[in-house]
This record gives C-alpha cells, structure tokens and sequence, in this order.
C-alpha cells in the first residue's frame, strides 16, 4: 500500500529538493541531495550535499540539529546510503542521532544502495516512507539516475539559432545570433554539466575556450566541466584556447602517435573510439563518459555532430535559444539528418520549458 503524505510532509519535502539544487554545480559525480529535520513541526536542522568527498546532506542537517533530531522525522531527497564510500554511511548517523521517521523522496539508482538503505532503517525498527514528489526529485538528478540505470549519461544539445532554424551563415560566421543574457544563461547551463561536448569544426572554426565564465554564483568549490572533443582524425591544434586549462579528453577514430604525443604534452589525453566510417563511435563514447563519473554532458556541437548525435539516439534534450530574426534559406540549419519520406518518421518532443532570456526565447525540449 502506497504511504499517505500530509501537506506538511510535501512542504518540509519541497523545502528539502530547494536545498538539493544548492549543489547543482558543485557535487559531481555524486547526486544532489538536500535534508530537512523536523520535530514537533518545526525545522530544528537541514543541510545539503555541497561536494563529492564532502559531508553528505543527512550529515549536514543532523549536526545541525543536534539533540533535537532524536525523535524527529527526516526528509531526503534521495535514499540515505548504506555503504561505506569515501564518507561513513548515512544510515549509521541516522540510527546514531535517534530520528523516529525517514521520508525520502526516491530510492537510491545505484546499484551499491538500491533499497539496501530504507531497508535498514525499517529493519531497526524507524517508520520508512518513500515516494514524495519522487518525479521532481529525479528531475534534479536526472544525470545520475540516467548513468546508473542505463549507463551512459544525459546528454543535452545546445543550440543557437534565428527563427527560421539557422545556425550559421553559409561561410560559417554565427557570432553572436543572440544576445548577451543568452549566452550568459548557457554558461549556467555549462556549469551544471560534468563535461562540455564539441566537435573538431567546432573548434577549428571558433577555437572557443569551451569553459564557464560569467557565473556570479559558484563557489569555492566548484570544478569545471571536462572538455570532450570528437574529433576522428587527430586534427586538433595544440594551440587550441581550450588546452589553456582544465582536462581535456579528445576522441578520435585513427591513431596517430606524434599528434597524439603533441596533444598529451598540452595536458590532452587522447582516447581512440574508431567506428563505422573512420568517425568516432559516439555511443562507445558516452559509456566511457559515464564509466568516468560524468552524470550530465553539454554539447554544443555544429550541423554534423549534432545530427550524428540525433541519429545514434544519443540525444536527451534540447536547449535551443531562438533569436528574433531571419537569416535566408542558404543558411546553415541545425541538424545534418537524412531526409524523411513520411511524416510518420519525424521525432516527436515535448515541450518543457519556454521563457524570454534577454531579447531572445530558451525552448527547452526532451524526445518522447
């Protein structure tokens, strides 16, 4: 039978996904999590996790709380951890600090927790409920979830583009279709994600710097993304701005020692992927990614890739800012996709998210 929540629990829960999102940028490659204490109908402590190798989230609300947790009712968002990582479990201190009640939004994906947790506090005798506002709590870690139940992370493609769909001039020139608050908006989006995805026309075209800038609101602890280019046949320059700093992981199909040796003394590390065609095998890719700890990758990839991503079915969600204006018919469109015959082959999206961001609109966008 499905537990019964109050009002109160979906308030103190809502609370508690609140704080979760504190470390949206911060905690990778572990989950979100944010903890609420409550006795009495009263906060007495809450935390969150703020960084991998860090206190978890029931740490920080319990020493928070202090005495007071005993007898109390704790709300998580996501399964307390029964095992021992590079921090004790969470199940320990719960049991240590005497909460009556645990509430947790969702079970924990990975496979070394896995109910093992909420079975553990049940079995020493704690009323265990789970399953409030499980969807919203999946959706702060949706990165996780997805590298611990299919492994390979979620990959959201980002994409500038005028109102009739085109990226780019036919000789390439895009900067800037949009506007200044729009580029800032996806530098937090970049922030959030575990690795930034590009291609090699990418970077031969721009040589973007490919890291985060502008971001008022990060902290001390916060640790860029890894850079990831695909790039089949080693042509990156080691001059690239992106091999200024930070690491960066380049995928390529063929082998070639002496520009492999010129990326690695750059700080590159060169991983080869060959599939069909002398290209990269993207989907070998994505399951490396998420072997490493990468939760959530943002790619911003030109017509090719992006298409290549689209057609292996590689591609989670959309993230498209729309600039208002029209730039002709011989402009570079978005993806590189085969023509369809019927309409019945087209892909279907829903509609997630569409709000105004400076003078252009976000979309954001998942397949069906």
């Amino acid at each position: 039978m499905a537990p019964s929540f109050s009002a109160a629990d979906h308030d103190f829960m809502a609370r508690a996904l609140r704080l979760a999102e504190l470390g949206l940028c911060t905690t990778r490659p572990n989950p979100r999590v944010g903890c609420v204490v409550v006795r009495a109908g009263q906060i007495v402590g809450e935390g969150w996790h703020r960084r991998a190798g860090g206190r978890h989230a029931e740490v920080h609300a319990l020493q928070a709380a202090g005495d007071s947790a005993r007898g109390a009712t704790v709300y998580v968002t996501l399964e307390p951890c029964s095992h021992h990582g590079r921090t004790p479990p969470c199940v320990d201190a719960l049991l240590a600090a005497g909460v009556a009640r645990v509430v947790a939004a969702m079970p924990d994906p990975n496979p070394q927790v896995a109910g093992r947790g909420l079975a553990s506090l049940q079995a020493a005798g704690l009323r265990v409920d789970c399953g409030l506002l499980a969807a919203e709590a999946a959706e702060v870690n949706l990165g996780f979830v997805a590298r611990m139940t299919r492994c390979r992370p979620w990959l959201r493609l980002k994409l500038a583009a005028s109102l009739d769909g085109k990226t780019a001039l036919r000789n390439g020139a895009s900067q800037w279709l949009t506007g200044s608050a729009a580029r800032q908006d996806g530098h937090r989006w970049r922030a959030r994600a575990c690795a930034i995805l590009t291609g090699i026309g990418t970077v031969r075209h721009d040589d973007p710097q490919l890291n985060v800038r502008g971001v008022d609101e990060l902290d001390a602890g916060f640790h860029p993304p890894m850079k990831v280019v695909v790039d089949s046949r080693l042509e990156l320059s080691p001059e690239a701005r992106l091999l200024r700093d930070g690491r960066v992981l380049v995928a390529a199909a063929l082998d070639d020692p002496a520009r492999s040796d010129a990326l690695a003394r750059r700080g590159a590390e060169v991983l080869l992927l060959p599939g069909p065609q002398g290209r990269v095998d993207l989907p070998s890719l994505l399951v490396e990614l998420a072997r490493r700890g990468v939760n959530e990758v943002h790619a911003e990839a030109g017509f090719g890739l992006s298409g290549a991503l689209l057609g292996a079915g590689l591609v989670d969600e959309l993230l498209l800012y729309l600039a208002p204006c029209l730039i002709g018919d011989a402009a570079r469109g978005m993806f590189d996709l085969p023509p369809l015959e019927a309409l019945a082959g087209r892909r279907e999206l829903s509609i997630r998210d569409l709000r105004p961001v400076g003078a252009d609109w976000r979309l954001l966008a998942r397949f069906s």
